[in-house]
Parts: C-alpha cells; sequence; structure tokens
C-alpha cells in the first residue's frame, strides 16, 4: 500500500513524534509498504531511505515554546491541504499531544474520508483532557487517583490553594498539563513550598493545571491491541518518577515485561486497562498507564491514544513480549485503520 505517515507537528512533543515517524517509516518500508513521510509543521517530504529525523535523537527536555511558536507560523491545515490524500491509501498518525493527538487532526482526516490509524476524534479528545478522561474513569467505577483542575489564569490566590491541596490531595501531590503528554510541564511537589515554582513551570505549557493526589508505589502499564490487553510492563525510573528524562534518556530507566505480578493481578490490571480505553471511546491500539499502590490497588492515571512508537517505545516492547515484531505490529495497526473504516 501507498501509506502517508504525518509525523512531528507543533506540539511539545514535537522531538518524540519525530523519532516514533521515524521507526514507523523504516519498519512500514520492511513491510513492503511506500511511504511518504510528512512533517505536519513544514510540510517537508522526507524521502530519503537514510534519512534521520531527530539525528541527535530526542532530549533531555521537550523543545522550548519560541522554537516551536516560529514552527506554527506554518499552518498544519495547509500542510495537509498541500497534498493529494487520494494518492493514498492510509494515514499513519505518528503525531505526539496537540495538535495531533488530540481529535484536531481525527476531526479533518474524518472529513476527507481517508482512514487513519489510531482512535477517532471523540476519543482522542477524551483521552488527551486529563480531567475530562478521570470524570469518565470515576463514572465507570475506575480508580484513579483524586484530582483539582485550575485555570493557569486564576492563580492570584496561592494561599487559598495551598489550603485546598493540603485538605484534598496532601503533599507530596503532582502538578501537570491537563492537555500534554509525555510528561511535559511536570512537577513532583514534595512540600507546599515548592508549588509555585511548580506552577510557573506548568504555565509554560498549558492553560488548564491538573493536580493530583502522588500515589507511592510501582509503576504499570497495560498497551491494547485490536481490542486486547499486552502483556504487563513494569516501569522502574531512575528519578523514583517516570518523566520526561527518564522516558527519553537511555539507561534512565529499567523495563520488566512481562511485569513481575500474580496471575490474578496480572488479569485484574488488564481488564482495568481495556475498560479505561474502551470508556473513553479509544480504537485499535494504546497504552493505559497505572499506579500500582502499596495496598495493592491499581490506579489509573490517563490512556494514551497514539502512545510512543520507537522500537524501544512501551507498546513495541509489549508486543514483542508475545512474538510480535515491530515491523509486523506497525502493519496490523495499518491493517485495523482499513478494518475500521470498512
Amino acid at each position: 500500500m501507498k501509506i502517508l505517515v504525518l509525523l512531528g507537528g507543533t506540539s511539545f512533543e514535537r522531538d518524540v513524534s519525530l523519532a516514533s515517524g521515524e521507526a514507523i517509516v523504516d519498519a512500514l518500508k520492511k513491510a513492503g509498504h511506500e511511504v511518504i513521510p510528512v512533517d505536519t509543521a513544514k510540510g517537508k517530504k522526507l524521502l530519503s531511505s537514510s534519512t534521520q529525523f531527530l539525528p541527535e535523537g530526542v532530549k533531555q527536555k521537550p523543545p522550548d515554546v519560541k522554537s516551536l511558536q516560529r514552527i506554527r507560523k506554518e499552518l498544519t491545515l495547509k500542510t495537509i491541504e498541500s497534498f493529494d490524500l487520494k494518492e493514498a491509501d492510509v494515514i499513519f498518525l505518528a503525531l505526539h499531544g496537540a495538535p495531533g493527538e488530540d481529535g484536531t487532526i481525527q476531526a479533518l482526516l474524518d472529513m476527507t474520508g481517508k482512514p487513519y490509524t489510531g482512535s477517532g476524534m471523540l476519543g482522542s479528545a477524551l483521552a488527551m483532557n486529563k480531567a475530562m478522561a478521570k470524570k469518565i474513569f470515576e463514572y465507570e467505577g475506575i480508580l484513579t487517583p483524586k484530582w483539582l483542575l485550575l485555570e493557569s489564569s486564576n492563580l492570584t490566590d496561592i494561599a487559598e490553594i495551598e489550603d485546598e491541596i493540603e485538605k484534598k490531595l496532601g503533599f507530596p501531590c503532582v502538578v501537570k498539563p491537563n492537555d500534554q503528554g509525555s510528561t511535559v510541564g511536570f512537577s513532583l511537589v514534595e512540600e507546599m513550598k515548592d508549588l509555585k515554582e511548580a506552577f510557573e513551570k506548568v504555565k509554560k505549557f498549558t492553560g488548564q493545571i491538573l493536580i493530583e493526589e502522588y500515589i507511592s508505589g510501582r509503576e504499570l502499564t497495560v498497551g491494547i491491541l485490536d481490542d486486547k490487553p499486552l502483556p504487563v510492563i513494569e516501569i522502574i525510573p531512575e528519578h523514583g518518577i517516570y518523566d520526561y528524562e527518564c522516558k527519553y534518556t537511555k539507561g534512565k530507566s529499567g523495563y520488566i515485561c512481562p511485569a513481575k505480578l500474580s496471575k490474578e493481578k496480572t488479569e485484574e490490571i488488564q481488564k482495568i486497562g481495556l475498560k479505561a480505553f474502551k470508556a473513553l471511546g479509544c480504537q485499535d491500539y494504546g497504552r493505559v498507564d497505572f499506579r500500582y499502590s502499596e495496598d495493592e490497588k491499581f490506579l489509573c492515571l490517563e490512556v494514551n491514544s497514539l502512545p510512543g512508537m520507537t522500537v524501544t517505545s512501551l507498546v513495541p516492547k509489549a508486543a514483542k513480549a508475545i512474538g510480535i515484531e515491530f515491523p509486523e505490529l506497525v502493519d496490523r495497526i495499518v491493517n485495523l485503520a482499513l478494518k475500521k473504516k470498512k
């Protein structure tokens, strides 16, 4: 097939998307497809088989705001309009963050009638909006850490906010953007005195701040492929928390797949992961992240509708554990997109 791969984009996860896109393009070629890679921020076709989209790899921090603002002057919509989508049999979304993972691109592609990989507009939007996802989790009886949502423009009375956090969540707590992935803008706040610094950090990335109860315990994730849970992975980050640096810097995290859980607990977390995935209306493939508390409860953090897809990313690791190599995995995802369209 002729496959258009959309990658890069203008989100704070641009570098991660370029890394995913590079791996996906290579795997699709190995699976025998004709591939057209397109950076949605620049409209640049990256056709050379030897081209590295991100030669230096993912850096320890996300791209800075100013560099992304320069890129955003070239509109994603115009970029997509400049290509004849009729030539492509299917569109593979290697985008992360917004726009790309938040339902925006999905809504546009729905209007073209062209099949694309991953979840649709609604599932993508709900998964990206962490507060909305948590409301659905709570309605569905899926445990999730306690949380508060604040507008970054309404942080004038810090004393009142501090009091509310202490009463409802306690310390330590987690401060992060409500609408970003890859722990962009994330802070683990150990004491009240550190809140102001965390707020200043997160305001650079979002208009909505999610404050979440910190759950002491193990970091686990469940990949989903074709409505079936993949083997559970335990993540052991160097920093104790799976932040941006630990995610994308080689050697900063260890991974155990399958995770060391009893058969009963493995089945339990897989069942919850699939339930969370479906509750948001997600489709085809994704990843559901958990904390496993010290009192042996699984608390769902979020659903990733377009998870990282480098060869060393978590969903490919889980797929490989059951004998699905990376080229076969991306080929399956393409066929799920076509099946969904039919």
